[in-house]
């Protein structure tokens, strides 16, 4: 790459607006959220802020008790984060990939961690995968979106969205890998543990999500294991 003068840097990497939507992607890591009002994002996810914004860490009891226990257990990978006010907001995640959605009441499942920012008119609740509960550390907490408006969600790389249907039959993914899959999809869990898994000479793969019926699930090119706490 040629060396830019300061004024080429500053226009060529300055903020620009294609779209009226509050959610606009400023590159494929960086969200700008247009505020006004307020949505949802992920807690530590701000880089930059312009205007009057408040954040608030979520209420213990703002979307009820179930959802309180399942936090608690789940830990501050999933922490969310409400943002009120008037100005411009903008998130990033470790420099993962960020893909919008628009949900149109429809509904989705996002594994927890891969949730970076909602409009108001999505609702979200955390799912758990209590068969997999000891089995590994990531995967087992999930968000159930749904309703009307704009989601984040992130990966890492480019994600791949495998189509599920009874004609190509079920698609296994490992769950550390799973980013996100239909609302009308529930994953079995599939063990293939064996005293070769146990004694390190096995594949690794000995939990992966089984999914069959009719919708989608989206996979990354990468296996995120959680950390303590996390998820």
């Amino acid at each position: 790459m040629s060396v830019r003068t300061l004024g080429e840097f500053v226009d060529a990497s300055a903020e620009r607006d294609t779209t009226t939507d509050a959610f606009e992607l400023e590159g494929p890591h960086l969200l700008e959220v247009r505020l006004d009002g307020r949505i949802w994002a992920k807690a530590g996810a701000m880089v930059a802020r312009m205007g009057e914004v408040k954040f608030t860490r979520q209420g213990l009891l703002e979307q009820g008790v179930g959802n309180l226990l399942k936090k608690m257990a789940s830990g501050e990978g999933m922490q969310l984060m409400k943002v009120e006010g008037r100005g411009r907001v903008y998130l990033a995640d470790k420099g993962k990939r960020i893909t919008l959605l628009r949900l149109a009441g429809e509904s989705i499942y996002v594994n927890g961690n891969d949730v970076l920012a909602t409009e108001s008119g999505i609702q979200a609740r955390i799912t758990m995968m209590r068969k997999v509960a000891g089995m590994l550390s990531g995967g087992l907490f999930n968000m159930h979106l749904s309703g009307h408006g704009i989601v984040a969600i992130t990966s890492h790389y480019e994600p791949l969205t495998l189509r599920v249907d009874a004609d190509s039959g079920p698609v296994f993914t490992d769950p550390q890998a799973t980013v996100a899959w239909s609302g009308g999809l529930t994953p079995d869990i599939v063990t293939d543990i064996s005293l070769k898994t146990f004694l390190g000479r096995g594949s690794g793969e000995s939990v992966q999500l089984r999914f069959a019926g009719e919708g989608w699930v989206v996979v990354q090119p990468y296996e995120e294991v959680a950390s303590a706490g996390a998820h």
